[in-house]
């Protein structure tokens, strides 16, 4: 058994100072990242925004002008007309314009980066926790900022669990490694409702617990409608890859009837047949299926837009990344 965790776990702080003036999101709410979920008043970042692009335009104007300058005075001191001391102070004052607009673009970046912080942004997918900050609170950026809520990663959970040493040496099949099987040793988790969900071992801890004969285990399971949350209590079963063996497809390969999902295989006689599988996780690129396909079948991966069940085909064999 184990509980469930979050592959990002966040705290949301304050990177400006100010008035809240607005929330933008609800307790327990899924956001996108890039989503605005909150505003600190931003008059003051706009007007500082504002004097910066003013600044940076009278500086290029200068430096236009110091330019013409010191083009003018090269021409004039090759023939005489001017000192070299008039060209050298002319070229000064190119240099010196050149560093007012550098300072300048600068000083309306950090602007610019001030008035995006105004507006508080969700980092990531995910669920945000309670609103701790309301309307009308002034806030303080920096290493003391209060949080405004915590936000934890949708789309992968992980389950933290500890296993037992006869199990983890059972699970790790005939190669014995750890780096090479730990990312394909199939996890079934039930929750307390009595639901099912496949994943598979994301990694093991790098020693074994003399004083429990376990090792600290951590499974990655899919979780793209954010229905898992962090925290769950969760019972585990790890597979054993020595004793059998994971069909993977290629996610091209999956198309969805409703809310099935199948995919084109060919038979011995080359037709086109319909098969409903059942997915589990996704490793390397590859999606597991854990019912609907037999070792040895043929897959169509390529056109298959253009195929339906009894068409004759003539296919073409790829090196599948399957075991």
């Amino acid at each position: 058994s184990g509980r469930l965790s979050a592959v990002e776990d966040l705290q949301l702080r304050p990177q400006v100072s100010g008035a809240i003036v607005e929330i933008l999101f609800e307790d327990g709410e899924l956001v996108n990242e890039g989503d605005i979920l909150a505003v600190i008043d931003p008059r003051s970042y706009q007007a500082a925004v504002d004097e910066a692009r003013a600044e940076l335009a009278a500086a290029q104007q200068n430096l236009s002008l110091a330019k013409k300058e010191k083009e003018r005075a090269e021409k004039l001191v090759s023939n005489g007309t001017v000192s070299k001391r008039v060209y050298d102070e002319r070229l000064s004052t190119h240099q010196v314009a050149q560093s007012d607009v550098s300072r300048a673009k600068a000083k309306l970046e950090l602007a610019e980066i001030q008035l995006d912080h105004a507006y508080v942004k969700a980092p990531i997918n995910g669920r945000v926790s309670r609103v701790e900050l309301t309307v009308g609170n002034q806030v303080n950026a920096g290493p003391n900022a209060p949080v405004l809520t915590t936000i934890v990663s949708t789309g992968k959970i992980y389950a933290d669990f500890d296993l037992d040493e006869q199990t983890f040496f059972a699970s790790l099949g005939d190669s014995g490694k750890v780096d090479a099987a730990a990312q394909t040793i199939p996890v079934n988790m039930t929750l307390s409702n009595g639901r099912h969900v496949s994943g598979h071992v994301h990694s093991f801890d790098n020693r074994i617990d003399p004083r429990t004969g376990t090792i600290r285990t951590r499974a990655l399971f899919d979780n793209l409608d954010g229905s898992l949350l962090p925290g769950t209590f969760a019972s585990l079963e790890v597979g054993t890859l020595a004793k059998s063996n994971v069909i993977m497809v290629s996610p091209e390969a999956v198309s969805t009837d409703q809310d099935r999902k199948f995919v084109y295989v060919v038979e011995p006689d080359n037709t086109v047949a319909y098969r409903q599988v059942t997915l589990g996780s996704e490793i390397n690129g590859m999606r597991i299926v854990t019912s609907g396909l037999n070792e040895g079948d043929l897959v169509i991966v390529n056109g298959i837009m253009k195929v339906r069940p009894g068409m004759p085909v003539a296919p073409e064999i790829l090196q599948a990344s399957a075991s």
